[in-house]
């Protein structure tokens, strides 16, 4: 029973000794800095997000403006943005596809949205890309009978819109990693 005890608090002193080792290696992603450097928050504020290029009026330039505006709110937050040391060019296509058909009438029953994005992120003093990649977001979405027209048409919009703020999600996790890690 002595020996067990003993086990036990050996390893407890280890553990509360491996602890305090790492303790000062954790840093909190959005911490403030102390130093003096820019924190992730300021960093994410210096990014420019311009409109894509999509011609309006089109339903690909209403998208466009979905994902700039769930990325611009997701990079700074209810404050404005400071003054631009980085610019987010950012790409796009989309895609649309029936997954299940109703065999009576052949009408779409369930289909599936896509969006394919490619972005860059250009330095704005140098004007060089430091960083570029690609994300994508599929969502599905029921269609409620063929009779029920608006509720289709309301299903597809909100698919599109799921899709845009996964695709602004996607992205600015890369980002705020980048401007965290560097790379």
């Amino acid at each position: 029973m002595w020996l067990a005890r003993t086990r036990i608090a050996a390893r407890l002193l280890a553990v509360a000794a491996f602890a305090a080792l790492t303790a000062g290696c954790f840093q909190p992603m959005y911490a403030e800095h102390t130093d003096g450097t820019p924190d992730l928050r300021e960093r994410l504020m210096g990014v420019e997000v311009p409109p894509v290029d999509k011609p309006n009026g089109s339903p690909e330039a209403r998208i466009g403006v979905e994902i700039r505006n769930a990325l611009a709110f997701k990079l700074y937050g209810n404050a404005t943005g400071m003054p631009p040391t980085h610019r987010l060019v950012l790409k796009f296509t989309t895609t649309r596809s029936s997954v299940l058909v109703d065999p009576n009438t052949a009408l779409p029953t369930s289909e599936n949205f896509g969006i394919d994005a490619q972005y860059s992120l250009i330095e704005i003093a140098t004007n060089k890309s430091v960083l570029t990649g690609s994300t994508f977001a599929r969502v599905s979405y029921d269609i409620p009978g063929s009779y029920q027209r608006f509720a289709r048409s309301r299903a597809f919009r909100d698919a599109e819109d799921r899709a845009a703020h996964e695709i602004a999600d996607n992205i600015q996790t890369r980002l705020a990693a980048f401007f965290f890690a560097g790379t």
